[in-house]
């Protein structure tokens, strides 16, 4: 009896030697053969020109140096998907409780929080009872309240917030941050997107950057609070398992490689198609992925105390709590950049009740990450940044809800060589627009990428015969943030 398998592995094996040495006819074959190569003159010109700032690379995700000393090595970035309610959390407005039920130039009758503030820390800052446990870490955080962005609607806020544009298909932030650093640990994806709401990809995307920039996208999309205490075993693996059964590891890799000789073979008729090299590379990413991935999400291998730290255990808390869990892992094993999104955020109605739950299950999760980045002293240069995509309005919208608000809201930075204890920026008396150190979405990117060590005007990219920049034109540096 035959044995199959090997037949086909070797069969593989041969097809693969083959393609590596054969060479198809191709167009540009026939501009420089046909007329004495006049049209692969014209060709050659213009593209020599498309190519003239572009330096190749034999590995596109090993580590790159800084423009200058980063501050922040790795980001995690914690998406609220849906825009919390900045005046019932983080910034505290006694004025919108003064006039609770009066009109405004902005319409509507006010509202005042249902919840108190208090002045946490050393440092004072005023922080809503709704984040009991965040408050803990006070001292850690800087509060950004004077953020703005173009768009009031959720899709196009979320997108400019994530690409810098709402209009166009642009390279995501954690994108252009692994273009910009490269990856400590080519084993891993090194930008990964946990439980990205369904239909967001241009959030996590690359656009015309090469594919292997893009955000791998790990687990369910993320639901709301009470999506988030599903009872999940700590082994419960959120990404599929990549091996085949039915292969050897040696059989599986001449199947790649036969996939890998069909597209090096495409990519050497047609050089200037960086998105094959792009795809072979994310195929070798994936195969590597195998042995790497499964032991970084089972979660078995914790301690009772460090799950409980996070919340990971069970309740409403667990399902967040595993998510940060897993960023601190992931960062621990040399990814650049981690987006963990929890949803369920657009309180339209029912706020008295609806925004106690989405922050219960994210308030124990997010200071058991940041205590636990600290005593493994990686919050240092970790950059952990916090918010929703805009803000919500001062006034009541169905008596119990509020409206969106782009034009002023909160988000928080903590480690990665921010200010800890320190509130920056601020909005008017009853937290509709931002009128003090004015931070819009731009200038928030900026930001981020110059504490990363990037210089958000020269971390470019030419297509399309331009330069392209996650800022554009636009954006400033806010460093009265920074240690």
């Amino acid at each position: 009896m035959p044995d199959l398998a090997t037949d086909f592995g070797q069969h593989l094996q041969t097809i693969s030697d083959v393609m590596s040495t054969t060479s198809l006819f191709s167009r540009r074959d026939l501009l420089r053969t046909t007329s004495a190569g006049f049209g692969y003159l014209a060709f050659a010109g213009l593209s020599s020109f498309a190519t003239a700032n572009e330096t190749p690379s034999t590995d596109p995700l090993a580590p790159k140096a800084p423009h200058f000393p980063a501050r922040a090595k790795r980001v995690i970035f914690l998406c609220m998907a849906g825009a919390p309610s900045h005046v019932d959390t983080f910034d505290y407005k006694p004025e919108l409780n003064r006039d609770h039920g009066k009109g405004g130039r902005f319409g509507g009758r006010l509202l005042k929080s249902q919840w108190q503030f208090s002045q946490r820390g050393d440092s004072g800052l005023w922080i809503s009872d709704l984040f009991p446990e965040v408050a803990r870490h006070a001292d850690e955080l800087c509060l950004i309240r004077s953020m703005s962005c173009d768009q009031p609607v959720h899709p196009a806020a979320q997108t400019q917030m994530h690409t810098g544009t709402a209009q166009f298909v642009r390279p995501s932030l954690g994108a252009w941050t692994l273009y910009g650093l490269g990856t400590e640990n080519d084993s891993v994806p090194g930008f990964i997107s946990l439980s990205p709401p369904a239909g967001s990809s241009r959030n996590y995307g690359n656009a015309f950057l090469p594919a292997i920039y893009s955000g791998t996208a790990v687990g369910q999309p993320s639901r709301g609070a009470a999506a988030a205490a599903r009872q999940l075993p700590m082994n419960t693996s959120p990404v599929p398992d990549l091996r085949n059964a039915k292969m050897t590891s040696d059989q599986q890799r001449s199947q790649l490689n036969l996939i890998q000789a069909l597209n090096q073979s495409k990519l050497e008729r047609e050089p200037h198609r960086q998105d094959i090299e792009g795809v072979i590379e994310s195929y070798e990413l994936a195969f590597r992925m195998q042995d790497a991935m499964p032991s970084l999400v089972d979660l078995s291998d914790e301690s009772e105390e460090t799950l409980a730290l996070y919340g990971a255990e069970s309740g409403p808390t667990q399902g967040f709590g595993r998510q940060c869990l897993m960023a601190r892992r992931f960062i621990e094993a040399g990814v650049r950049f981690v987006e963990v999104t929890q949803g369920g955020w657009d309180h339209h109605q029912n706020l008295s009740t609806a925004l106690p739950n989405s922050c219960e299950s994210i308030d124990k999760p997010i200071a058991g990450l940041l205590a636990d980045l600290k005593r493994r002293d990686l919050l240092k240069d970790t950059l952990v940044i916090w918010g929703g995509e805009f803000g919500r309005t001062p006034a009541a919208q169905n008596g119990d809800g509020r409206d969106h608000n782009n034009k002023g809201y909160t988000t928080w930075m903590a480690g990665g060589g921010v200010k800890g204890g320190f509130s920056y920026g601020s909005t008017d008396e009853h937290g509709y627009e931002a009128i003090e150190n004015k931070c819009h979405i731009h200038d928030w990117h900026a930001t981020i990428l110059h504490l990363l060590g990037l210089d958000h005007e020269k971390l470019t990219y030419r297509y399309a015969g331009r330069d392209f920049r996650l800022t554009d034109v636009h954006g400033n540096v806010h460093d009265q943030i920074f240690t």
